[in-house]
């Protein structure tokens, strides 16, 4: 069976290598460096311990040091699995999602047919290129000197210039022997509806070849010079060579400069790429007339595992980045991601080479912000968030965002990313404020404001008696959370909001939090197992707690609506001790400026939450052990003494 020519490149640039040859071998992290795609393990084609086996994922090669293998996937393949040709090569491609060509002659026929079609497009890149040196070209040429393309250039990118007649390409390819029928199957020219002569696709414009990743020209794209042209630029249509979706502008030399580690830059057009190439950035790529598609995604990751796309400083340039972030979502992988680089208002990346040479757009680049920041900004940007109710809007968005991301370790990231940056937006402004208040310890049966009394000799070793404040006692009740929705996981989705209002006090408790957070998106919902895995050691150190080990409520068998009252008594404690404690500080900086009336009625608001925390939300009996009159009653004693007096300056 032949294959048809491209076949074999499209299968291996749809194929990982490193996938491959990593189902067989152990990488050595030490050596290798999996963001540049440089892997390294010990061959598996003869016996040895050091690591002298080589992959190179970019360029989809193996090579041994010792015993001198080498090859690509297929190779690979077939060495390791004992397959014939045709067999590996189908195996990769029923593994790439890729159907394999029919096995008669007529495939054979398409080949030929591609190859004849191939050898059209050639005789037309020369003819335009001829053209741009000709008479008729005068303004096309003066055109291009103001964009500031030189010879050289001109000759690198293959540019040429279509006539403005109706069949000079015609005229010139049927003279030199072209069947007619070829001539329009390449998408060159085109039938008149009343049957009549075919005439020329492209007239009156600077032509730019598109070829594929062998450097096969497979389209054109035009660019027209009259001001009242219907189509500024103009396309091929799609042939059996040309696909304007699965390719992009540049692909080929842009695949060879990845392996210099150039950076790899996503731009608009023709001409950006172009410029971008002449100032250095040799890794530039467009897409071509329409927004970037799913199968250019892919084929961007597979270039570069970050690729960095350069929007241009206007409106419809950012929400083009933005629908391209709504595309990537559900596609994104740990070490495939992207960046976006925002340029100067009204500037495209031509522009800004112009203006301020390459300097500044590497600047441009290197401030290139992920895309969990792009999003961020396109659901805060230009809000007040001024209301409960605006902040609640807010995360049923972001999580709505989360819930498109398909890979769990990631939306992990994600989630404690966009909690960071909604912890930044909704702090109050700490530099201009005291530290929240903390009353001491309280004991029942005792008065406000006498001494606490001592621990006992039993309690005076734990973490809760030897605290300076209740900074401990939160944390254990985090503690009990985690402890109860690992050991219930059913329980996790019906406290998806509580989990994402959370801000918790420890580092791994975040890391806990936002493993749960990222499991109530799942259905069914994980196993015990699958999130004990997940959480790894932070999780053995939680459970190992005294307070935890020894709970029968975390044990499998436990009554289902007891863990939830738990659960939910202990979120409502936390929140509403939060929300008091950040009254009470804001109200104590406050007492400069308020009238008595507004301090009294804050502080009673404090006060009132408080005594709301201790009001047990499910289950009436719960009692989880807290002296929650004493500390209302504290608060109350603030009101009562007009604590403000004291701190007043005299009248």
């Amino acid at each position: 069976m032949s294959l048809p020519p491209g076949f074999l490149d499209e299968l291996r640039s749809r194929i990982s290598i490193a996938q491959v040859v990593g189902r067989k071998v152990s990488w050595d992290m030490r050596k290798s460096n999996a963001g540049k795609g440089d892997f390294w393990a010990p061959c598996p084609f003869h016996q040895e311990r050091t690591a002298s086996f080589h992959v190179d994922d970019r360029k989809g090669y193996y090579y041994c040091f010792g015993c001198h293998a080498k090859g690509d996937a297929l190779t690979f393949v077939r060495e390791t699995e004992n397959m014939g040709f045709m067999e590996a090569v189908e195996t990769l491609a029923r593994e790439a999602g890729m159907p394999m060509p029919e096995r008669d002659p007529a495939a054979a026929q398409r080949a030929d047919r591609r190859s004849e079609l191939a050898g059209v497009m050639e005789q037309a890149a020369r003819f335009f290129r001829m053209q741009l040196n000709g008479a008729a070209a005068v303004d096309a040429r003066a055109y291009l000197d103001r964009r500031g393309l030189s010879d050289a250039q001109r000759e690198q990118f293959g540019i040429g210039y279509a006539p403005d007649q109706r069949q000079a390409l015609w005229s010139h390819l049927t003279g030199a022997g072209v069947a007619p029928d070829l001539i329009v199957a390449a998408g060159l020219c085109a039938r008149p509806d009343d049957g009549g002569v075919p005439y020329d696709r492209f007239r009156g414009r600077i032509m730019f070849p598109i070829r594929d990743a062998r450097g096969q020209c497979i389209a054109f794209g035009g660019r027209a010079m009259a001001e009242g042209a219907r189509a500024k630029y103009l396309n091929s249509p799609e042939t059996e060579l040309f696909d304007k979706g699965r390719t992009l502008y540049n692909i080929g030399p842009a695949r060879a400069a990845m392996g210099k580690d150039a950076p790899l830059i996503v731009a608009e057009g023709y001409m950006d790429v172009i410029a971008l190439v002449g100032a250095g950035f040799e890794g530039s790529v467009a897409p071509l007339g329409t927004a970037i598609t799913e199968d250019q995604l892919r084929l961007l990751w597979r270039l570069h595992e970050e690729p960095v796309i350069a929007l241009d400083g206007d409106t419809a340039g950012l929400r083009a980045g933005q629908r391209l972030a709504d595309l990537a979502l559900p596609l994104l992988a740990a070490g495939q991601g992207l960046r976006f680089a925002l340029l100067p208002s009204g500037q495209d990346p031509d522009d800004l080479l112009r203006s301020g040479g390459a300097g500044a757009m590497r600047a441009v680049i290197d401030r290139a912000v992920p895309m969990a920041r792009l999003l961020w900004e396109r659901e805060t940007a230009g809000q007040v968030f001024d209301s409960p109710e605006r902040r609640a809007a807010l995360d049923r968005r972001l999580r709505a965002i989360l819930q498109r991301i398909s890979d769990p370790v990631l939306r992990t990231h994600y989630t404690e990313e966009f909690r960071t940056l909604r912890r930044a937006l909704f702090a109050p402004d700490r530099g201009q404020r005291p530290g929240p208040f903390r009353p001491g310890p309280f004991r029942p049966g005792r008065r406000p404001g006498s001494p606490p009394a001592a621990p006992l000799p039993t309690t005076r070793g734990t973490a809760l008696a030897a605290a300076s404040n209740d900074q401990i006692e939160e944390e254990l009740r985090e503690a009990m959370i985690l402890a109860a929705l690992f050991s219930h996981p059913q329980q996790i989705a019906r406290f998806e909001d509580d989990l994402f209002r959370h801000e918790s006090l420890r580092d791994d408790h975040r890391t806990l939090f936002a493993i749960l957070l990222a499991a109530a998106h799942e259905a069914p919902p994980p196993d015990r197992a699958d999130l004990a895995a997940r959480a790894g050691d932070a999780l053995d150190q939680l459970r190992a707690r005294p307070h935890i080990a020894n709970a029968p409520l975390y044990r499998p068998g436990a009554d289902p609506e007891q863990v939830a009252n738990c659960i939910a008594e202990d979120f409502a404690i936390l929140h509403a001790r939060r929300a008091a404690r950040r009254e009470i500080a804001e109200a104590m900086s406050d007492l400069e400026h308020l009238p008595d009336e507004g301090l009294t009625w804050r502080l009673s608001q404090a006060a009132d939450a408080l005594q709301r925390a201790g009001k047990p939300r499910m289950d009436e009996t719960t009692d989880l052990g807290e002296d929650r009159t004493s500390l209302s009653n504290h608060l109350q004693s603030l009101i009562d003494s007009q604590v403000w007096v004291k701190k007043r300056p005299n009248r």
